[in-house]
This record gives C-alpha cells, structure tokens and sequence, in this order.
C-alpha cells in the first residue's frame, strides 16, 4: 500500500479505503441475530483483507444502515492502532439528536473513539448552518473532541463547488469527503482551497459516481487500453497531490484486486495515464467539439435560478461524459434521482418550461442557443424509472 499525509491531521492515509457502505446487510437497522452468517463471514475477510494489503482506513456512516453494527462485532478485536477509523452523522437542527445519533454510532461500532469524524451531507446552506452556528451541532463535537472521543472533525458533501467552498472556507474543519474525479472535474477549486487550507481529501465513490466503472462500456475499455477503467480513473486522481485517498466501497475482498494492482503504476501515475487521457479527451472532442469540452460549464446557472428547477448544468455533464463515452447506464442512474434525493441530488429532470425564460436563465452560457436542444436529447437518451438513494431504496 501507499500513503499520502492526510493534511493537518498528519495520519498517513492508504490511498485506497477500504468503504463500509456495500458490504452491510441492510440499509436499515436491524436487530443483530437477525444479521446471516454468511454476510457476516464475507464483511469480516473484507475488512480482514484490507488490512493485509496495508489499506487501514475504514470508513462508513450512521445512515449505511447495518454496516455500523456489523463493524462492531470485528472492530474490538482488532489492535486499534492498526486501523484508522471514520464514521460520519448527518447534521440536524437539534444538536441533542445529534448526539444522541452519534452515540448510537459509538455503541454500534463498540469503540471508544473515531479517528475521523464526519458531518455527513454538508450539501448547501442550511446544513452548514446546522453545523457551524452558535449551539449548533459543532459545538457538540468539540465537546466530544475534549473527551477524547473524536480525534479530527471534517465533512462530506454531494452540494455545488460554492457550497463546499463555503464550507471550507470557515477553518473549522481537517478534512473533505467530496466527489471529483475524470467525469466531475468540477469541484476542483474546492480541493485546491482544502489544500491552502492544509486539509485532507478523500474523494467519494469514484467507481459508482465517477461513472460506473465495474461496469464499463467497450468504447472506455478500448480507449483506457492496458488499464482497466477504474484503474485509470484511479491513477487520474492520484496524480494529484493534492488528493490523498480514494474511497473503494467493497462489497467482498476480491474488490480491491483491481486496486492493489493499480498500485504498480503507483509512482509514473500521471504518465501512465495520460496516453489514455489523451485519447478520451481526443474522442470526446470528435463527438462533441473542442469548444463544448473546453467549457460546457462556463456561465451556467444553478438549478434555483432555472424555470422548473431544472439542474441544467448537472444534466449537461452527465450527458457531455454519456454521449461522447458510450457511460449511458451512468447516467440514466444520476438522471433519475433528480427530484427524489432533496439535497443530496437537487433540482429536476427536463420539463415543459416556457421557453423564452428557460433561454433568459441560459444567458450566462455560450451555448445558451444550443442547450434547450441539448437539454431535450439528454431527457431521451437518459430518462427511465425515477430511482432513489441506496439509503432509502
């Protein structure tokens, strides 16, 4: 394994963690005997694995139903200097049912401390508010810091680049979970003010959200040539240096096998994967044009300032990676949850508007004449059964 400074916390992170978020039971609490044996048996030779192979970070959530409690049952019986651990709750307005959330999250995992704790979905305004106002829910995380329960506080967060910059902006936390990767370049402003900030990055699902990776088309297969398309996605973001881990939720430990062998290319990363990146951008150019590549997102509005709530430049990204790179499962699986996921997802599909206030609200776009075009194609190509988080599905 390697290991990259995880910022001011100063831990040395595994640039692979090993993600607690696909191999519980249920989404859902549930009663421990009620847990099978065999799923249990399969959690406990993932985590087990990911220890041999040096990658000793284990992250996951109060909302990944089991996967707490089903922790808890291997975590204490491991030395705990030998894993870094990381569990995240939801803000609330209530900072007492904070607590009391955490402390279920504690009694689940049965340890006495979390490494990194997580403000789980700091995704806009109000959620950062929850946290960082006076009496608000960071206060009750000081206080936990104080007794030694909680090492270092960061957040995560599926909200815009503005809201994650304020976010950042406010000093008061030592880490990101956030998404970027090849097919979300967007947040990247974010992650250079983190690193001023001397924060760490962890980067959220890059093989479900960064595309549907473990599943690929053939025209990405071809394209990432000798690598396989989640170990380029991965090489991609770990030429970064200002990226520090990449988050590998498993399901069984054969799911790290892709990764571990990633690591060969660990320390040419940024030449490994450029002759694929090449060829990617060089294709998505062909189908789209070098000018739409160059700057699809410039001007565009957020989704509350466009008639119907329209997430235009959302849609316009997962159809700039679909059309051009055959990831159309990807995005009918992004497209459907608009309008299902509140702030985890904001804004709607493509609807009936009036076309002339769709057009003002495009004035900022060099493509303002193009995307209501563009807008309906990526209704027709994407457009399917609504679909709902993995948390509430």
């Amino acid at each position: 394994m390697r290991y990259r400074r995880y910022g001011r916390t100063e831990l040395q992170m595994p640039v692979i963690t090993c993600g607690g978020m696909r191999f519980q039971q249920s989404w859902s609490d549930e009663p421990l005997e009620s847990i099978k044996q065999s799923g249990q048996e399969n959690l406990e030779a993932a985590v087990k694995f990911a220890l041999e192979v040096g990658s000793n970070h284990i992250e996951t959530a109060r909302g990944y139903g089991t996967s707490e409690m089903q922790l808890g049952q291997v975590l204490p019986k491991i030395n705990r200097d030998d894993f870094i651990m990381q569990t995240k709750v939801a803000p609330d307005p209530d900072p007492k049912k904070f607590l009391e959330t955490f402390e279920k999250s504690m009694e689940y995992l049965q340890l006495d401390h979390v490494d990194l704790f997580s403000f789980h979905g700091i995704n806009n305004a109000e959620t950062l508010d929850w946290t960082v106002r006076d009496g608000g829910c960071l206060e009750v995380v000081r206080k936990l810091q104080a007794q030694g329960r909680i090492r270092f506080v960061g957040f995560s967060t599926h909200g815009g680049t503005q809201e994650i910059c304020d976010a950042v902006a406010t000093g008061e936390f030592d880490y990101v979970n956030l998404h970027w990767y090849f097919v979300n370049e967007l947040n990247w402003e974010a992650i250079q003010l983190a690193h001023k900030k001397d924060m760490g990055v962890f980067i959220i699902s890059p093989n479900d959200k960064g595309g549907r990776l473990y599943d690929p088309p053939a025209k990405l297969k071809e394209l990432c040539g000798d690598l396989d398309p989640m170990q380029w996605n991965a090489l991609f973001c770990l030429s970064r240096p200002e990226v520090h881990t990449l988050s590998m939720g498993v399901s069984c430990p054969q799911d790290f096998d892709t990764h571990v062998k990633m690591l060969d290319y660990y320390d040419s990363a940024e030449e490994t994967m450029t002759p694929a990146l090449n060829r990617i951008r060089s294709e998505m150019a062909s189908i789209l044009g070098k000018e739409w590549c160059d700057g699809w997102w410039k001007g565009l509005p957020e989704w509350w300032d466009v008639p119907g709530d329209i997430n235009v430049k959302e849609i316009l990204r997962l159809y700039t990676y679909g059309k051009s790179l055959d990831i159309v499962e990807w995005g009918k699986m992004r497209y459907n949850l608009l309008g299902n996921a509140a702030h985890w997802f904001p804004g709607q599909k493509v609807s009936d508007v009036d076309p002339v206030a769709l057009k003002e609200s495009l004035a900022g776009s060099p493509f303002a004449d193009r995307i209501p075009e563009i807008l309906d194609e990526a209704h027709a190509m994407f457009n399917a059964a609504e679909v709902k988080r993995q948390s509430e599905s």
